[in-house]
């Protein structure tokens, strides 16, 4: 038994946009174009307070070739906080591209590939100095000096000092 005929509709042509769509992808991958600007750039697009919290490590293309997906690297702790800001983020990384590129943004907390790639690297909270002030410990000093056991008398002192600093603050 014979197989009907397929017959094509476009009589052996295809659209220039599927003909270019593979090779269009290949060179903007290797030359980076607004990728490249997204990654450099990343506090200049987003903002400080989202570049401490979390970096871009993929935009990944649908199979029709618009409608991008942009993952983003995040602790666990800070998950929730980027699931809110998920709608500006889109748009601000849009504004970069200057079309949009970016249709979903995407929250991990490893890498998309595989765990060995997804550790965060961000920039830790400045150190705070913890020494404590001498006129702070003279008060806390002074408020205890009425105890008799030395042990339980630098107990004290140390946390009146420790009550004192956080009123300071």
């Amino acid at each position: 038994m014979k197989q009907p005929r397929h017959t094509s509709t476009t009589r052996g042509f295809s659209r220039a946009a599927t003909l270019m769509q593979g090779r269009i992808r290949k060179a903007s991958e290797e030359r980076g174009f607004a990728v490249t600007r997204l990654l450099t750039h990343w506090a200049e697009v987003v903002g400080d307070a989202t570049a401490q919290i979390a970096t871009p490590v993929n935009v990944s293309y649908g199979k029709g070739g618009m409608g991008a997906t942009l993952t983003l690297l995040t602790t666990g702790a800070q998950a929730p906080m980027l699931e809110m800001q998920r709608e500006q983020i889109r748009e601000k990384v849009n504004a970069c591209y200057g079309y949009s590129a970016i249709s979903r943004v995407r929250i991990t907390q490893t890498a998309p590939t595989g765990f060995a790639e997804g550790r965060v690297a961000f920039a830790p909270a400045p150190k705070v100095d913890k020494t404590p002030d001498p006129a702070v410990q003279s008060a806390a000093r002074a408020l205890s000096d009425t105890i008799e056991d030395d042990s339980l008398r630098a107990a004290l002192a140390a946390l009146g000092a420790n009550i004192l600093t956080k009123q300071k603050s």
